[in-house]
């Protein structure tokens, strides 16, 4: 098992139902009338061909309002297989030397950056400084500084800044903040979230700190803070970690292997987490208050995640959480939509401070103050 992803997919692989159009038929899908889609459609460019993007692309098949117009990448025989699979022209085909043309194509709004993090930095400057919309991989770097840079450098450019953050989209989280909002749950006192499975391959990418930026944190365990933030709907203000490494040859200096951490938020309420590289079947969170709790369990995988209250199953029909993502970014992009929950550069900027402060909590073994 080579990577995160690899590990979601598997996890609910017999449970994913993912809406694609055939091959042969690329056009805008129609409506629930059968009235074909005449509104804007966002055109995005691919950077980046690995086994993510492939599921981004194809859950995009399902999409009325964002389709595939170009990609980016350094292989030409990906570039040939997506030309062949998505139809994009040569016009809209570019490597990592010469994308900054971009910006005399007009065929292209929007750049979707899906590289290893550690490049995302670059690549998100450039894109906009193409006058591109950019939409960016989790976490959007590999630390708060250079977090901020990519959202000064899109203000800059007067272009948006979106993060792939799927689960802000996805149904039974919104309506677990639904009820949260409403105040169903009462007086909400703690979350929990497990963030963890058992990484392969000792070479790749992600176990590398230049390109990684860091080890679980950066890839698994973000989703629990990020997670602890749109479940308890507050910032925390500070936090505590204590990092255990088993493996120091697997998991070189910089590259954690299992971090718990703890943050205590303006309310009283106190999240305790785990991200791991070393531990399989830990995809949950887990809120309670003083008059109830939910559930997800799974609670990040590719789907259908699974969920439940104090009053009982959250039940709602499972789409791509992909599709959702980018027919809701088209709405951001084009339509100035708010989402319920924001996934704009400054969303990730907040993530990213809070695992610098994990990150040097751990280090020091005591609280960080946010």
């Amino acid at each position: 098992m080579n990577s995160r992803r690899q590990f979601l997919q598997k996890l609910t692989a017999s449970l994913i139902t993912v809406p694609f159009l055939p091959l042969e038929d690329l056009s805008a899908p129609a409506g629930p009338d059968n009235t074909p889609y005449a509104g804007p459609v966002l055109r995005v460019a691919i950077m980046g061909l690995g086994g993510y993007a492939n599921r981004v692309a194809e859950a995009m098949r399902a999409c009325k309002k964002a389709k595939i117009a170009g990609v980016v990448s350094g292989t030409p025989a990906k570039i040939t297989d997506w030309q062949t699979r998505f139809r994009i022209p040569d016009k809209n085909c570019y490597n990592y030397t010469n994308f900054d043309k971009m910006i005399d194509n007009p065929d292209i709004d929007a750049v979707y950056v899906i590289t290893p993090n550690g490049l995302h930095h670059d690549h998100v400057i450039r894109a906009a400084k193409a006058g591109k919309h950019v939409i960016c991989e989790k976490p959007m770097a590999v630390n708060a500084k250079e977090g901020q840079e990519m959202v000064d450098a899109c203000k800059k450019a007067n272009v948006q800044l979106l993060v792939g953050y799927r689960m802000h989209f996805e149904p039974k989280t919104l309506e677990i903040i639904r009820m949260r909002n409403a105040g169903e749950f009462g007086k909400v006192q703690f979350f929990q979230g497990l963030s963890g499975f058992v990484i392969g391959d000792p070479t790749q990418w992600r176990l590398n700190k230049q390109l990684a930026g860091g080890g679980a944190m950066m890839d698994i365990g973000i989703y629990s803070v990020n997670g602890m933030r749109y479940m308890l709907g507050e910032e925390p203000i500070w936090v505590t970690a204590e990092e255990t490494k088993t493996d120091p040859v697997k998991f070189a200096v910089g590259v954690d292997e299992t971090i718990q951490f703890q943050a205590g938020f303006p309310s009283g309420a106190i999240a305790s987490c785990l991200s791991t590289y070393n531990m399989n079947f830990l995809d949950r969170f887990f809120l309670t208050g003083e008059k109830g709790f939910a559930e997800l369990n799974p609670a990040t995988g590719y789907g259908p995640i699974l969920g439940r209250t104090n009053k009982g199953e959250l039940s709602f029909l499972h789409v791509a959480h992909q599709t959702i993502q980018m027919e809701e970014m088209s709405d951001i992009i084009l339509k100035g939509k708010q989402p319920i929950v924001p996934v704009n550069g400054e969303e990730a900027v907040k993530d990213l401070k809070i695992i610098d402060a994990i990150y040097k909590a751990a280090k020091e073994g005591k609280k960080i103050l946010l």
